[in-house]
């Protein structure tokens, strides 16, 4: 029996990169065997198993077949006599598929190494094509290391896209890969690699619709809507958003790619707009409710937010309300990194004054000092208390609207 660290670990050791969790290939072990040696059994659909001491994960050599669409349609074949090549020849990517031994040995048969230095993802063999999840991941390695994409594996990406294999990705590993590209330092480049190869518009035809929509005449109308989102997703990275808020700025403007615009009354804006499209991509993909809530009033509340020295202290007021914004001010300031986000999202604004979060912020701060109890206490007549809730809540925006804002 030997065994040997694989994949990601090894990875990310040559890259010079913090250790994270290691996987361990076993060669030559039987399930048998491993129970005998104190291992416990985890794996459903192939032998996995954790080690006694470490509770690192052990996986026997393997081999794997294609028998149906999508990302279970595999069968597995583990055996003491597969060997550490054949295990690595079933993964994705080149540098993804090397080993190392206990001593330091580096074990790399398809060239991963030299795919590393390169910044290049190469698949390891044509079996990639088998994995619709395997578009994902290029997509996701691209944006965690500003790796490109080797010519072969960006045609047998569109291949795969063309023949319906993407098709049958489920929306929990779509998730799940795209929330984890999201929180790489530059996230657009998981949706650049997904438009190359034709993916984007079967997985998120919302997003995918927003490029070549112009922004209008005031935003820069030359820079494309698509490249705007790209251009504030990666701001709102840049400034360690957390994944919430990023899944709003990535979902902000949804509305601007419906066309033509007589689809509804003119008078309906396309924050309006944008509820519905996200709301079908949050149902379609099961995005969490934490990301699905932040993301629709940013949609429905950030030109509002962007308006923030107009408003009146009573739209001031409205606008708390539409977010749940008294009761969690804590989103609601969530809500305006993302509006943060859109306004530098563009180029040559990445530094531009965005005072709109602090006041909103402010005006929130004076709006919940308000003593409910106290007023409440001064009224004989209780029917009354919401209506003066509202009032002196919108006197205290006014204050601070007076004592902080600009003439």
């Amino acid at each position: 029996m030997q065994a040997y660290v694989v994949g990601g670990a090894v990875r990310d050791q040559l890259l010079g990169l913090p250790a994270g969790d290691r996987d361990w290939v076993v060669v030559g072990a039987t399930p048998a065997w491993m129970l005998s040696q104190g291992f416990r059994p985890v794996g459903k659909d192939f032998p996995v198993f954790l080690h006694p001491q470490t509770q690192e994960e052990y996986a026997l050599a393997r081999t794997e077949r294609k028998t149906a669409p999508g990302y279970h349609g595999f069968t597995f074949h583990a055996a003491p006599d597969v060997t550490l090549e054949q295990d690595l020849a079933r993964r994705d990517l080149t540098i993804n598929a090397m080993a190392m031994s206990p001593q330091g040995e580096l074990i790399d048969p398809f060239n991963g190494q030299a795919d590393l230095a390169a910044g290049l993802l190469r698949h390891v063999s044509p079996a990639f094509a088998e994995d619709p999840v395997r578009i994902l991941r290029a997509a996701r390695f691209a944006a965690r290391f500003n790796f490109q994409p080797a010519g072969e594996t960006l045609q047998l990406m569109r291949d795969m896209t063309a023949n319906g294999e993407v098709d049958a990705l489920v929306a929990e590993r779509v998730w799940q890969e795209m929330s984890r590209a999201l929180m790489t330092d530059t996230p657009s480049r998981f949706f650049a690699l997904l438009r190359q190869c034709g993916a984007l518009v079967r997985i998120m035809p919302e997003v995918d619709a927003l490029f070549g929509v112009p922004q209008p005449p005031q935003h820069h109308p030359e820079v494309d809507t698509g490249i705007h989102v790209m251009q504030a997703l990666d701001y709102a990275a840049r400034h360690d958003m957390p994944l919430a808020t990023r899944f709003a700025v990535l979902c902000h403007d949804l509305g601007k790619a419906l066309t033509p615009r007589d689809i509804l009354p003119r008078h309906i804006g396309h924050e309006s707009r944008g509820e519905q499209p996200l709301l079908n991509l949050c149902e379609r993909l099961r995005i969490p409710a934490e990301c699905r809530d932040l993301a629709r009033i940013t949609v429905l509340q950030h030109t509002n937010a962007h308006r923030a020295g107009e408003l009146r202290a009573a739209t001031v007021l409205k606008l708390f309300k539409a977010c749940d914004a008294l009761r969690r001010p804590e989103r609601f300031r969530q809500m305006l990194d993302a509006c943060l986000a859109d306004a530098r999202g563009r180029t040559g604004f990445d530094t531009c004054d965005y005072p709109q979060a602090d006041w909103l912020a402010g005006m929130l701060d004076a709006a919940r000092s308000l003593n409910a109890g106290a007023l409440a206490s001064q009224l004989t007549d209780k029917s009354q208390l919401p209506q003066r809730i509202d009032e002196a809540r919108i006197e205290l925006i006014e204050q601070w609207r007076r004592q902080h804002l600009p003439a």
